[in-house]
């Protein structure tokens, strides 16, 4: 247990930071999931609709520091690439 009151506050601010991140992690995991299935369904309007949403999604991660710039990129690249093959 910590015992200086900069280490006690660490450990709450720590935690609720921990919350935020898994929250939004979890928001970017649940739209890559729905524009897998969209695309899967093959239905191109919802796909693009929902292309535009995760793109947003995982960009604010990456400006929110939870995802990395590279790993957003290459999510983004596959995600577009399915949706470009579906229209095609």
């Amino acid at each position: 247990m910590p015992q200086h009151k900069s280490a006690k506050t660490r450990v709450r601010r720590n935690a609720r930071r921990e919350d935020i991140n898994t929250a939004r992690k979890s928001r970017i995991r649940s739209a890559v999931r729905a524009m897998t299935e969209a695309t899967a369904a093959g239905d191109a309007k919802a796909a693009e609709a929902q292309l535009r949403k995760t793109t947003a999604e995982v960009q604010r991660g990456v400006s929110k520091g939870v995802l990395q710039k590279n790993t957003a990129a290459r999510t983004v690249s596959r995600l577009t690439k399915a949706m470009k093959k579906l229209s095609a």
